[in-house]
C-alpha cells in the first residue's frame, strides 16, 4: 500500500470521495454499538454464574478459621481471601487487607484519607499549598478523575513502550509537593503493555523528597493473560522496595471484578505493615467490616491460585478472539498507510490506537455519527487534554464478534477518511 502522505492533491481527493460514499453506506445502516469502556462480555459473566450456586439456606458459614461470616468483626477480611488475592499478587496474606466489591473504592479511599488526616503522621494535604500528582499517559481515565476531584495538580508522565519514562518521574520526586503516582503496571490500561524490568526496578529504588509520597500500583490485570504460550511478566513490586529499603512507598490494589463479576467481586490493598496499620486506624471508624459472605463465596468457588487461572483461560478463550479480529482488521485495513500505529497487547482488555496528530477527535465523532460509541477523546489524559489529539482506546470484550467486526471495519473506514481530510488540509 502506498503510504497516504505520499500521494497527491487529486489522489487524496478522489480518495476521499470514495471513501465519503462507504461512509455514507456505513451510516445508513442505522448501527448503534458501544466499544467505550472494558466490560466483560455477557458470555463471560454468564461463565460465572455457578458461583451463585455456592451457597443454599443450608450452609455452612464459617471460614476454614472459623470466622462467622455472617456475623461483625475480621476487620482485614478472612484469612482465606487474603491468602486467595495474596497468592494472585505474589505476597504474603499478613501483607493484605480485603476490601468490598471494587478496587477504584479503595484507591479513592486512600487518596481522600491522605487529603483529609495525612499519611502516617504527614501534614494533611489539604493543609498544603500544592499537592501533585504523577500521571503516565495515555492512562486509567478514572485514577485521573480522582486526583482531579481532590484539587490536585496532575502532571503528564509521557509511556514508552517499557512503561513511564523514569527519568522524568526520578527528576520530578525531587519536588516535596509530588505526593504519589499512579500506575498500571501490567497490560496497561489502554496501551496494553506491561512495564519492563527495569522500570519496575527504577520505580522500586525512587527517593522522592515527600516522605508521603507514594506508587500507586493497581495491579488491575496481574492474572488477565490472553495466550498460555506467550506472557508478560511483572517483578513483584513490594518485594522490590522492601529490598531497597522502601517499603513503605507502595500500596498496591487488585479486585476480582473482572475475573468473577464486574463491581461485584472482592477487592485488596497490599502494603507494608505500616501502611495496612495506618489504613485500619481509620477503617475502625469507617466500617466494622467489609462483606465476609463475598469473600467465603470467591473463596469456595475458586479455592486457590490454579482456581483462579483456571476462570481465566475460560475468560481468555471468549477475549482472545475478539483482540486478533481487531488487530487482523487494522493490520488489514490500515498498515502500510502510515495513517495510525497500534499496540499488540498479550493480555488486558484494550488495544491504544494512535492517529496521525489532530485526528482523533474527527475518528471519534465520525464514528459515533456512524453508531458507534468509542472512548472519549483526551479521556486517557489528565484533565481529558490529548495535547496531540492522537489517543483512542479501543475496548474490544463487550460487544459479540459479529458486532465487533463490523465496528472495527468502521472505525478503519473513519480513520482512513478523517486521515485524508487532515492531509488536505496541507496540499
Amino acid at each position: 500500500m502506498t503510504p497516504y502522505c505520499e500521494l497527491g492533491r487529486e489522489e487524496l481527493l478522489e480518495l476521499k470521495k470514495e471513501l465519503t460514499q462507504k461512509y455514507e453506506d456505513a451510516k445508513g445502516k442505522g448501527l448503534k454499538l458501544d466499544m467505550s469502556r472494558g466490560k466483560p462480555s455477557t458470555d463471560q459473566l454468564d461463565m460465572t454464574m455457578p458461583m451463585m450456586d455456592i451457597f443454599s439456606s443450608h450452609c455452612d458459614m464459617k471460614d476454614d478459621q472459623g470466622v462467622d461470616t455472617r456475623n461483625y468483626g475480621c476487620l482485614e477480611g478472612i484469612y482465606s481471601a487474603r491468602k486467595l488475592l495474596g497468592d494472585m499478587l505474589g505476597v504474603d496474606p499478613e501483607h493484605v487487607i480485603v476490601f468490598g466489591t471494587a478496587s477504584l473504592n479503595v484507591m479513592y479511599d486512600s487518596i481522600s484519607r491522605a487529603y483529609t488526616h495525612g499519611i502516617m503522621g504527614s501534614t494533611p494535604w489539604c493543609r498544603l499549598e500544592k499537592v501533585k500528582f504523577l500521571c503516565p499517559a495515555p492512562g486509567y481515565d478514572r485514577h485521573f478523575s480522582i486526583t482531579e476531584h481532590f484539587g490536585i495538580e496532575m502532571i503528564n508522565i509521557p509511556m514508552t513502550m517499557e512503561g513511564p519514562d523514569m527519568d522524568l518521574v526520578e527528576e520530578y520526586v525531587k519536588d516535596p509537593a509530588v505526593k504519589g503516582i499512579w500506575c498500571v503496571p501490567m497490560y496497561t490500561n489502554p496501551m496494553g503493555i506491561t512495564y519492563s524490568e527495569e522500570v519496575c526496578r527504577r520505580m522500586a529504588d525512587l527517593s522522592p523528597a515527600a516522605e508521603d509520597f507514594r506508587v500507586y500500583w493497581d495491579n488491575a490485570y496481574c492474572v488477565h493473560h490472553l495466550y498460555e504460550d506467550k506472557q508478560d511478566t511483572l517483578p513483584e513490586i513490594l518485594g522490590m522496595c522492601k529490598a531497597n529499603g522502601k517499603e513503605d512507598m507502595v500500596l498496591e490494589f487488585a479486585s476480582t471484578s473482572k475475573i468473577s463479576f464486574a463491581g461485584a467481586g472482592i477487592s485488596c490493598l497490599a502494603a507494608s505493615k505500616a501502611n495496612l496499620d495506618w489504613v485500619k486506624k481509620s477503617m475502625t471508624i469507617q466500617i466494622i467490616s467489609h462483606d465476609k459472605i463475598n469473600q467465603l463465596r470467591h473463596v469456595r468457588y475458586f479455592k486457590n491460585l490454579d482456581g483462579i487461572k483456571e476462570q481465566m483461560r475460560k475468560h481468555a478463550n471468549i477475549m482472545r478472539p475478539k483482540f486478533e479480529l481487531v488487530l487482523e482488521t487494522l493490520e488489514r485495513e490500515l498498515g502500510g498507510l502510515g495513517i495510525g500505529t497500534w499496540t499488540k497487547p498479550l493480555g488486558g482488555y484494550f488495544i491504544s490506537f494512535d492517529s496521525m496528530e489532530g485526528c482523533a477527535k474527527a475518528i471519534y465523532n465520525k464514528c459515533k455519527e456512524a453508531g458507534v460509541t468509542l472512548t472519549t477523546v483526551g479521556a486517557t489524559y489528565p484533565y481529558k487534554k490529548d495535547p496531540h489529539d492522537t489517543n483512542i482506546r479501543i475496548a474490544p470484550s463487550y460487544p459479540t464478534l459479529e458486532e465487533l467486526k463490523i465496528t472495527a471495519e468502521l472505525f478503519t473506514l473513519c480513520v482512513k477518511l478523517a486521515s485524508v481530510e487532515k492531509l488536505l488540509e496541507t496540499k
